[in-house]
């Protein structure tokens, strides 16, 4: 039988390619400059532009960047089509798309004074491709808040001893803020004091654990509130304690998406990276050591359930699921995902230290998240999946349960590594969550107009201020994505967030093409406009299976819908597959004609970035 190490030998052969050689060659490509002022250092606020150490600004990217989406997806991708194309997907795209994506966004932003994508483009292309693309960002952020929280939410469900150490890992990231910028306390003893209890909330989590209401859990679990809470809203479809906790987690985000980058942001992505860190290198590690050394709990092969190919329409059950495109969308931010151009253009370049600690940042991170993805792929192979229609619901305690099994090889039990696994994910989820608030509320600043260094409250009489305040803002975010989640509809709605997300990259990596043909008409265009192309016929055709044969054909046409509300939901999800179409391709002809007027002589370049 195949063995596990495999997956992860072959992505560590072509990210090392990717990095060592590719990401090179894009540093001078792009012409970073380590003695230049970046956006950090210019508009120093304490607030959102905060210079920041290397490691520091890693772990929070690292942290916002990887979500649910590179465990559900490589872990359904491979159950459906099979391990191999879900692999090939993931060494290849990655360095050659994802990481040329996520650096691209973040060099871009940093000479555009740390401002978006959608302005980015809106400086070539007009005020209106400006405004459609920031608001495709803006509906997109919505999505990602909806799906994050609900994944936070199952998790929070299956191991309520996650619960407890989210919490406590929440608390010390506060205190660990105010020790670094209000104490200037020391930075190594702190990190290792702090890491130190980060992982010690793993224990006490595992003795405590905590639920709001009753169910099957481990013995020991606190309920806070009695019943099953199936008076929740949503408690139909997910439980009653899933639900429950779906509110907690978009208030948590809310609130901490207002705070000073200082405060939360950063001391908690700091230490939530040391538990990332160790849960996929760990794994890494614990497969070679397993395969060589015959340490784990189970043999350490790909599971008979777990076919190498499954063909181009899949496993029987699964329904009609072409690979092409599907497979794409559905492994998402393993390979390339547009959430991660909002993270780099957003928080991530506001708080560069140096130009050239984009190379490691922007295009090294997005190489980590791909070796999650690869981890989450080796948790399949290892657990086997026999229900490839469970999505969310299935996919996440696969990846604990399997990383559970991995991580005997180093002597861990298998019950605490699935805690630990478990926790790694939330930590994902959480960063995520409340990095996407902070984003939605960036993109409404661009689109409202809000000068570079300034924030609102919007606690004033001013309407705008409402909508791009510091306090306000989440509330246009959060109440539409709990509304979304507590319909029941969460699987329509993850098929919504990877159309949309994809999409989203493809509109990514048009802006950067149309920052490099403005800024030198003798820029290549290759390395950012073939991935670009690719992704936008991939996400036009799966869109366009999501709305014309999944709804229109087998829900309404065909009846497959059934009732009057799943019938309502088909359309729903016709009209926002048909105008996120629509607008990705009015987007692409916008950009299309800036390029070739530019490279025409039709048009006088814009003027070189480092000139703003």
């Amino acid at each position: 039988m195949t063995q596990v190490i495999w997956i992860i030998a072959a992505v560590l052969v072509t990210f090392t390619a990717g990095y060592v050689g590719y990401s090179r060659y894009l540093t001078r490509f792009v012409e970073l400059d380590e003695e230049a002022e970046t956006p950090a250092h210019k508009y120093e606020d304490g607030q959102e532009y905060v210079p920041s150490k290397k490691p520091v600004l890693l772990g929070h990217h690292y942290s916002s960047i990887a979500g649910g989406a590179p465990i559900v997806g490589p872990i359904t991708a491979g159950a459906i089509w099979g391990w191999v194309p879900a692999l090939l997907w993931i060494a290849i795209g990655n360095p050659l798309m994802g990481a040329v994506h996520d650096f691209v966004s973040l060099s871009g932003s940093l000479r555009h004074e740390g401002k978006s994508i959608g302005y980015m483009i809106g400086e070539y292309v007009g005020e209106s491709g400006k405004n459609m693309l920031l608001w495709f960002a803006f509906l997109t952020i919505v999505l990602v808040v909806a799906v994050f929280a609900l994944v936070v939410a199952i998790v929070f469900n299956a191991y309520p001893q996650v619960v407890t150490a989210s919490l406590l890992y929440i608390g010390l990231a506060l205190v660990f803020g105010v020790y670094l910028y209000q104490f200037n306390g020391p930075f190594i003893p702190g990190t290792i004091l702090f890491v130190a209890g980060v992982f010690a909330a793993v224990w006490v989590g595992l003795q405590y654990p905590l639920a709001l209401f009753a169910g099957d859990y481990p013995a020991g679990t606190i309920v806070l509130f009695g019943g099953a809470g199936n008076w929740v809203p949503g408690a139909g479809a997910l439980g009653g304690n899933t639900a429950g906790w779906i509110p907690f987690v978009m208030v948590y985000a809310a609130i901490a998406s207002a705070l000073p980058v200082w405060v939360l942001l950063q001391p908690r992505d700091y230490l939530s990276s040391f538990l990332l860190y160790t849960g996929v290198g760990g794994a890494t590690v614990a497969i070679v050591v397993g395969t060589f050394l015959g340490t784990s709990s189970q043999s350490l092969v790909i599971d008979s359930s777990i076919g190498a190919f499954e063909g181009f329409w899949g496993v029987e059950g699964a329904g009609l699921a072409p690979l092409f495109p599907l497979l794409f969308i559905t492994i998402a931010c393993g390979t390339i995902s547009g959430f991660h151009s909002l993270v780099s253009s957003g928080t991530t370049a506001k708080q560069l230290d140096k130009e050239t600690d984009a190379r490691l940042i922007g295009y090294g991170g997005m190489l980590g998240e791909g070796l999650l993805a690869a981890v989450a792929l080796s948790t399949l192979a290892v657990a086997g999946f026999a229900d490839p229609e469970g999505g969310i619901g299935a996919a996440l305690p696969n990846f604990a349960e399997g990383g559970g099994i991995i991580l005997t090889s180093l002597g861990v039990s298998e019950t605490v590594g699935a805690v630990f696994m478990a926790l790694v994910l939330c930590s994902f989820l959480l960063t995520s969550t409340d990095t996407a608030v902070r984003l939605g509320r960036y993109m409404m600043e661009e689109i409202i107009g809000t000068p570079a260094g300034r924030t609102d409250t919007g606690l004033s009489a001013d309407p705008a201020s409402f909508f791009r305040g510091r306090y306000t803002n989440p509330i246009i975010q959060v109440v539409p994505a709990y509304l979304l989640v507590v319909s029941g509809q969460w699987v329509v709605l993850w098929q919504l967030f990877g159309g949309a997300n994809q999409l989203l990259a493809a509109l990514a990596l048009l802006t950067a093409t149309v920052w490099l043909a403005n800024w030198d008409d003798s820029k290549q265009l290759v390395s950012t406009g073939v991935p670009m192309a690719i992704m936008v016929t991939i996400t036009i055709l799966g869109l366009s299976i999501l709305v014309f044969y999944e709804n229109l054909y087998l829900n309404l046409l065909q009846g497959g819908a059934g009732s009057l509300e799943a019938m309502l939901s088909s359309a729903v999800q016709m009209v926002i597959g048909l105008v996120l179409i629509v607008l990705a391709l009015a987007l692409v002809r916008i950009g299309y004609r800036n390029i070739s007027n530019v490279r025409r002589g039709r048009e006088t370049p814009a003027a070189e970035p480092g000139d703003d």
